[in-house]
């Protein structure tokens, strides 16, 4: 006979593991904003920042700040301190630079 599955047990484990993953993120973004020092401006400062480098649609001006960020962890590793999320991708990176989520 075939083994029933259960669905309910299932989906709760990928509920728990979408949590979990969630929780990952934000406390990376958090060890982040901490890491580049962002954590002594105020929080409107910062919401503007951001909104202001997801507002830039030029790929040149895009380049300059991934290159930034990219030069940001490479100074880390030098230095030999722990990088975010201890693999020296960043937080949140996928391979195009822009933040996943």
């Amino acid at each position: 006979m075939r083994k029933v599955r259960d669905y309910d047990a299932e989906l709760k484990a990928l509920n728990d593991k979408a949590r979990a993953l969630k929780a990952r993120k934000v406390e990376q973004l958090g060890q982040l904003v901490t890491a580049t020092g962002a954590d002594t401006l105020d929080v409107e400062t910062l919401a503007g920042a951001l909104l202001e480098a997801l507002s830039v649609e030029d790929a040149v001006t895009r380049e300059a700040l991934r290159a930034k960020g990219q030069a940001f962890f490479q100074r880390r590793r030098r230095k030999g301190q722990s990088l975010v999320d201890g693999n020296g991708a960043g937080a949140g990176q996928n391979g195009s630079g822009n933040a996943a989520g």
